[in-house]
């Protein structure tokens, strides 16, 4: 059984969205319908373009909103690899971007949480009306109390100001919270400013060499249901 939320050593479980809860490399189907041979390749591209524009953006205090950022990196990947990407195509795939697919495991990670009492959120540099589209689509509506946004610090992960949003919302210490992330980056990055962290190694990727290891490791999100309710 769950420990009781009163008993639980965390006040709130915080999550990544993209490559976390939803999956980021779903393009690809459509992408190897567009140009076949090429899908894998083409969503590869375009996540590592997304996240440079999104760290360079935010070492320059130049922001922009992500999705206008995912934008930007889906053209420069597909020129890169030579692909020809006309104005239909990049609406179909802006579209699955919108709406990508969550983790097979997700909903019944989220609702175990839900249900042993503890708040949720989301702290995600995506824009919030990109981010309220996933959550609709993935049917994950009414399972967080909590959606935070680069936009509210034009900024995106990993400055502190961002991280900043999880203890100012939930009215706690960051260590209260359990932060998860699929990306080790991530990861890394809140427990460097004071979270509790828990990285999602779906591929069994070997840790990051940045000085700090996350607190808890796992390879599903169901994993981090036993970690969040353990009583102390």
């Amino acid at each position: 059984m769950p420990s009781s939320p009163a008993r639980a050593p965390f006040k709130a479980v915080v999550f990544d969205a993209y490559g976390t809860l939803f999956d980021v490399h779903s393009v690809a189907s459509l992408a190897e319908q567009l140009w076949p041979g090429r899908g894998d390749s083409l969503s590869h591209a375009w996540r590592a373009k997304q996240l440079e524009y999104s760290w360079l953006r935010t070492m320059s205090g130049r922001y922009k909103p992500f999705w206008d950022v995912t934008r930007d990196a889906l053209r420069h990947a597909a020129a890169r690899l030579g692909l020809p990407l006309d104005a239909a195509r990049e609406t179909r795939l802006m579209n699955q971007y919108a709406s990508l697919s969550a983790f097979p495991e997700n909903l019944d990670a989220l609702r175990a949480l839900k249900s042993a009492g503890l708040p949720l959120g989301i702290l995600t540099n995506g824009n919030r009306a990109m981010i309220d589209v996933s959550i609709r689509s993935a049917g994950m509506d009414g399972l967080f109390d909590h959606v935070l946004s680069s936009e509210q610090v034009e900024a995106f992960k990993t400055v502190d100001r961002i991280y900043a949003l999880g203890p100012a919302t939930f009215g706690c210490p960051a260590r209260r919270i359990l932060f998860v992330s699929s990306n080790g980056w991530d990861a890394v990055a809140s427990r460097w400013y004071g979270y509790t962290s828990f990285w999602i190694n779906r591929g069994g990727l070997p840790p990051e060499h940045l000085d700090t290891e996350p607190d808890h490791t796992g390879r599903l999100l169901t994993d981090v249901v036993a970690v969040a309710t353990a009583r102390p």
